[in-house]
């Protein structure tokens, strides 16, 4: 049984499209148009290199609601600070290991999280680099469309609409059943900024207590980002680890000033 309209667009409009870098201003007024052919309104882009711009009007082709509405941040991490569940499109990346998601499975989380009440953002990457490792970081999973290996390049809107149109079905019931093995990947609990204030905090502890031992501190942090993400923390469980990790701080900072007596 299908979902009711109301129902769908509601859940529609907890779903924000996220563009990062684009170079090229045609790319976003043809990602406008895949937005709202698809029945999606939300669009964000992140330091877009031409923006406002005449060739994205044109390309936009009647989705100029959409680029007229569209938010416009400096960073990737304001653009997600609100939101439950962030999913970055991007081909495979061996230096970041994130959770590899189809379409359709990350349509299926991105619903679920959606009609739950909760902000979802689909991340997009620059046309020729995509998303560096800084901005996966920032993302749940990883969603990667399977395109053919010996030309696997996708236009920026032909990955927009891809994703789109999966969310598209997932909302209007017209998927099927959820899949397993995208169900059991939990979406974050907490607000997007609250996970990074946590994350902050912990690689703030972590050198206070020389835990690093004198190593670079990126390949500790990017597991410890893994197991907690993977986690889905609530607001009570986020709370209980900062206090637990003021407290080592308070602690490293009393034997600090006990070695200096």
């Amino acid at each position: 049984m299908n979902a009711p309209p109301d129902i769908a667009t509601e859940a529609a409009d907890h779903v924000r499209i996220v563009l990062v870098g684009t170079q090229h201003p045609g790319n976003i007024g043809s990602a406008a148009r895949a937005l709202k052919t698809m029945g999606l309104r939300r669009l964000v882009l992140v330091a877009p290199q031409k923006f406002p711009h005449a060739d994205a009007d044109a390309m936009a082709a009647g989705a100029d609601d959409v680029l007229a509405s569209a938010l416009r941040v400096d960073t990737l991490a304001e653009a997600v600070a609100d939101c439950r569940l962030v999913l970055g499109c991007t081909a495979r990346s061996r230096r970041v290991q994130l959770r590899e998601l189809r379409p359709r499975d990350a349509a299926a989380m991105a619903h679920a999280e959606a009609v739950a009440g909760g902000e979802v953002a689909l991340v997009f990457g620059r046309e020729r680099t995509g998303l560096d490792n800084a901005e996966l970081q920032l993302c749940h999973a990883a969603v990667h469309i399977p395109a053919n290996p010996d030309y696997s390049s996708l236009n920026l809107a032909a990955a927009v609409q891809v994703l789109s149109y999966e969310l598209r079905l997932a909302l209007l019931g017209a998927g099927g059943e959820m899949p397993v093995h995208a169900a059991a990947l939990p979406a974050g609990a907490v607000p997007h900024a609250a996970l990074e204030g946590f994350f902050a905090q912990l690689a703030d502890t972590l050198e206070a207590i020389d835990f690093h031992k004198g190593r670079a501190p990126a390949s500790a942090m990017r597991k410890l980002r893994r197991l907690f993400v993977r986690t889905g923390l609530d607001e009570k469980e986020i709370r209980l680890l900062r206090g637990i990790l003021a407290d080592a701080q308070r602690m490293a900072r009393l034997a600090r000033d006990a070695g200096r007596a």
